[in-house]
């Protein structure tokens, strides 16, 4: 029988294991989504490597460390000539949340609920 320390560090260690995994298959899907081509490929991979903006992994252990759920969509936006990553996710309860963080800094931008 775990102890309950140990059932936290696992679901931590779980988690950010799926945002890694789920970085990996999912960076070039976000960008290319958000972009528009290759030459906004070529920016976003430019942008993370000088720090410009931060790479999705970044952003998805953000959004395990704060939500309980399943991630099912993540794009690469820009919203008014900002990069905002767009997450979607179900959580445990069935609700379906839209998150916006700032891609260059990881903040927050909004939360929204979209009812199905």
């Amino acid at each position: 029988m775990a102890v309950h320390g140990e059932e936290s560090r696992l679901d931590s260690m779980t988690r950010l294991a799926f945002a890694l995994l789920a970085a990996l298959f999912l960076l070039p899907a976000a960008t290319a989504a958000g972009a528009g081509g290759d030459h906004d490929h070529d920016w976003v991979r430019r942008a993370v490597q000088s720090g410009e903006i931060l790479p999705l992994s970044a952003i998805l252990e953000r959004v395990g460390s704060e939500y309980d759920g399943e991630m099912v969509e993540a794009e690469l936006e820009r919203k008014r000539g900002h990069p905002i990553y767009e997450i979607k996710m179900v959580t445990r309860d069935g609700r379906l949340l839209k998150l916006h963080y700032d891609a260059r800094d990881g903040r927050k931008l909004l939360v929204r609920e979209k009812h199905r």
